[in-house]
């Protein structure tokens, strides 16, 4: 069982940047593929991007040039690097852990992330 702690939110201005990480428990991290999600209020949970266990990136269209993911399987961390920031940015970001073995989701408790001047 892996358990994602996420943690880097916070408020920021248009155009900056912000550095999410998600820190996620247990010893088969490396056979889960790291998910981002956001929900904004009164909106769905939707997907940010996702990083699976070879380094392959996948990324929705409204973030695609501006996020980029990582993953570091030493410290089982994900990352969330986010430039270009918007105020339909703002959300609440969720890390997710999807296992390659039983393709359970283990979702964190989220962090949020303000864009607004």
């Amino acid at each position: 069982q892996v358990q994602p702690v996420e943690s880097g939110g916070g408020l920021v201005q248009p155009g900056g940047s912000l550095r999410l990480s998600c820190a996620a428990s247990g010893s088969s991290f490396g056979r889960n593929v790291m998910e981002w999600y956001r929900q904004a209020p009164g909106e769905e949970r939707e997907f940010v991007a996702d990083i699976n266990t070879g380094g392959t990136t996948r990324y929705a269209d409204s973030v695609k040039g501006r996020f980029t993911i990582s993953r570091d399987n030493a410290k089982n961390t994900v990352y969330l690097q986010m430039s270009s920031l918007k105020p339909e940015d703002t959300a609440v970001y969720f890390c997710a852990a999807l296992s390659t073995i039983t393709a359970r989701r283990y979702w964190g408790q989220g962090t949020q992330v303000s864009v607004s001047s």
